[in-house]
């Protein structure tokens, strides 16, 4: 038995799933398993059993993986002890993010934080809010957008960051264009394309369509803020971005607001022991916006 072989333990104990935990540790799935089969003979006991696409702890494995979570929590103070006695000179920061705030804030952030830290290596990997949250604990720090959801690894803190609103978008040559007060009632009318499950916007849009009591006609389903912005333009319905994505758009396309709002946050998932650069970046991102430090 190794504390390698432990601390990849616990990551996929966590995720409940061998190749979520290979790309979250940076190993290949292979290694990834030949660890755990190395500390499963070396325990004498099985530890998981598959389960569907992914694994589920046997009995001594979660015993093991108690352990595992121990010695990975001692692990991370050590590291933010060593960060602490070098300053800021060397180190790194894994950064996860949402479509939203990892297309238009955290560039800027990160580029005000990398002119005040060179040395620091940044690392940003973005997804929908339901895939960073299953990344979260290899991660530093998440920036999330919608509601939080439950069941987050022990240790993580939340901070409320800011709010962003949620518009249609249709073209300008479309009917809804030139109404004036356009509502729910009227996109309804139309069908609407979707962004895929685990999206923070198609979470909203379902919620609030259902509060108003209006079905859905979901005319196209697809990923990421781009693609659609190009179905609308295509003219295959009306599609739901955050208004920040629209800053930039020419006149083909046209925001409608609906008083559609969520909350951005920020997670941390080690927040009590938290390396010197997520803390630093964590500060940066709570003062652009004027929120409360922790």
């Amino acid at each position: 038995m190794t504390p390698d072989q432990l601390l990849t333990f616990a990551c996929v104990a966590d995720l409940g799933n061998i190749s979520r935990a290979a790309e979250t540790l940076n190993l290949s799935q292979p290694a990834v398993s030949g660890q755990l089969r190395m500390l499963q003979d070396w325990f004498g006991e099985p530890l998981y059993r598959r389960s569907g696409h992914g694994i589920a702890l046997t009995p001594a494995g979660q015993r093991l993986a108690a352990q595992a979570r121990q010695l990975r929590q001692v692990y991370r103070q050590a590291l933010a002890a060593r960060d602490a006695w070098r300053g800021l000179e060397t180190g790194s920061l894994k950064l996860g993010a949402s479509t939203t705030p990892a297309s238009y804030l955290l560039p800027g952030l990160v580029a005000e934080f990398r002119r005040r830290y060179p040395a620091v290596a940044v690392h940003l990997s973005d997804g929908n809010t339901a895939e960073i949250v299953d990344q979260l604990t290899g991660l530093d720090m998440a920036c999330i957008e919608g509601e939080v959801p439950g069941g987050l690894p022990a240790d993580t803190a939340v901070h409320v960051w800011q709010e962003d609103e949620v518009v249609a978008v249709v073209r300008a040559d479309h009917p809804l264009c030139g109404q004036g007060r356009v509502g729910l009632v009227d996109v309804a009318r139309y069908p609407v394309i979707m962004r895929e499950p685990g999206s923070g916007v198609r979470k909203l849009v379902e919620r609030e369509f259902q509060a108003a009591g209006l079905a859905l006609s979901v005319g196209l389903e697809l990923a990421g803020v781009e693609g659609v912005k190009q179905a609308v333009r295509a003219g295959l319905g009306v599609g739901f971005v955050s208004s920040m994505s629209m800053r930039h758009e020419d006149a083909l396309l046209q925001p409608l607001r609906l008083g559609m709002a969520r909350m951005l946050s920020i997670l941390m998932p080690h927040a009590s022991t938290p390396s010197r650069a997520a803390a630093r970046f964590l500060e940066l991102c709570l003062a652009s916006t004027g929120a409360p430090l922790p």
